[in-house]
């Protein structure tokens, strides 16, 4: 059997990195730029035959069509000709995610869907496309409870870890982990497609054309069905990846030397699209797929101890559980009672996009030295939280009477 290669690359950098980089560290601003650039020009000419996932936060997105930004850089990348060009659907899919790329599993659920609905505003006017078939958690943090909320936006399906993924029917190895699932959750279902943490690892750190397809030969040769051998990777982080010379990064150094093996007929693998797999072979068998995010330099994912490990980054987490929760609260007595402001409208939704940013993966990523970025939106959210309060005045309390006449409803029959 021919392997089917589905390559996905994540984009992400966290809101105000770029400029942060530009004032202060140039030239890696300048490499992260480049090898965006890169991604497109890389494959012209190669419409016929390279197939690429691209998973670009909504942060990254902001920056890339902020108008104020493409000017700053004009000299460095147009970055609007950058996103022209990745709305190719010959060579690219692009996969929903995370405006402010959270570890879904770690945020309150309240403010999952926010990130997701806010994604795809962003998307829907950047790439024209109506909808989008797969879904990249950020981190690769995926749980089995974000399957509704997953289906909810339309998201056919999602990328999962091959070290969590667990068979509820008999399958083999090969099976297993090459070959798309379906994973449920209550009476929703997903497919998830598998993601092989060892040829990924390779991807990341740099490998050769003919190790790959060596490795994916031994790998899928006792299939007996067309695999989907998924490698997934950044795409703009590492120096296999930000090399601007020529035959020395991944694109000149391993893609494009595999696609001219492929147009040769000398590759025993054909790149292809997850839902053009799909279409032809569609998913089989169910897994459990148990929570998890993908491996990084210090974890291997498991627990999101990258992200949980110390005392400060657990009491950031929970900073933002009891923002969220008075977020929520205040909100909700905004739409009640003064539906029509307006302005206070406004102050609400400038304490959630603070919550929400102070969400992002990056902030809790390097251990204690982020956290504080956390704290500080936290902080201006709590402040605007409490101008909200001050211009909705008390509670309003309830009528005269039934406080009391619901306390004696609800204190059980024979006493308290």
């Amino acid at each position: 059997m021919i392997a089917q290669h589905a390559l996905v690359l994540n984009l992400h950098q966290p809101s105000g990195n770029l400029d942060d980089l530009l004032a202060h560290h140039e030239w890696e601003a300048k490499e992260i730029l480049f090898a965006l650039d890169r991604i497109p020009r890389s494959l012209w000419g190669y419409e016929d035959l390279a197939r690429v996932h691209l998973s670009l936060s909504g942060t990254l997105l902001e920056t890339l069509s902020n108008s104020d930004f493409q000017k700053r850089v004009y000299g460095i990348v147009d970055c609007g000709a950058l996103l022209w060009r990745l709305q190719n659907r010959d060579l690219f899919e692009v996969l929903g995610t995370g405006y402010y790329h959270p570890v879904l599993p770690l945020i309150p659920e309240a403010d999952r869907s926010e990130h997701l609905h806010r994604w795809l505003g962003i998307a829907h006017h950047l790439f024209w496309r109506p909808r989008f078939d797969g879904f990249w958690p950020p981190e690769m943090g995926f749980s089995m409870d974000l399957i509704p909320l997953l289906r909810s936006h339309g998201y056919r399906y999602v990328m999962v870890d091959s070290d969590y993924v667990e068979a509820v029917n008999p399958m083999s190895w090969q099976e297993l982990r090459y070959r798309p699932h379906i994973a449920r959750q209550g009476e929703e279902e997903i497919i998830v497609v598998v993601r092989d943490r060892e040829l990924s690892n390779a991807q990341e750190s740099g490998m050769e054309v003919d190790w790959f397809l060596n490795e994916v030969a031994e790998r899928t040769k006792w299939c007996d069905f067309p695999p989907l051998v998924t490698t997934c990777t950044d795409g703009e982080n590492g120096g296999w990846f930000r090399n601007t010379t020529n035959g020395a990064n991944f694109w000149t150094a391993f893609y494009q030397p595999l696609l001219e093996r492929v147009r040769a007929g000398k590759a025993g693998i054909s790149p292809t699209f997850i839902s053009d797999y799909l279409k032809v072979h569609g998913a089989l068998g169910e897994v459990r797929v148990h929570p998890g995010a993908w491996n990084t330099g210090w974890h291997d994912g498991r627990g999101f101890v990258q992200w949980t490990g110390s005392e400060v980054q657990k009491d950031g987490l929970s900073a933002i559980a009891d923002v969220s929760a008075a977020v929520q609260r205040v909100q909700r007595r905004a739409v009640v009672e003064r539906p029509d402001d307006g302005e206070l409208g406004g102050m609400v939704e400038t304490a959630l996009w603070h919550l929400l940013r102070a969400e992002t993966s990056c902030n809790f990523y390097w251990g204690e030295a982020w956290v504080p970025r956390s704290t500080a939106d936290l902080d201006v959210s709590r402040e605007t939280l409490g101008r909200v309060e001050a211009r909705l005045g008390p509670l309003p309390q309830p009528p005269h009477g039934l406080a009391s006449e619901r306390s004696a409803e609800s204190t059980p029959k024979g006493g308290a």
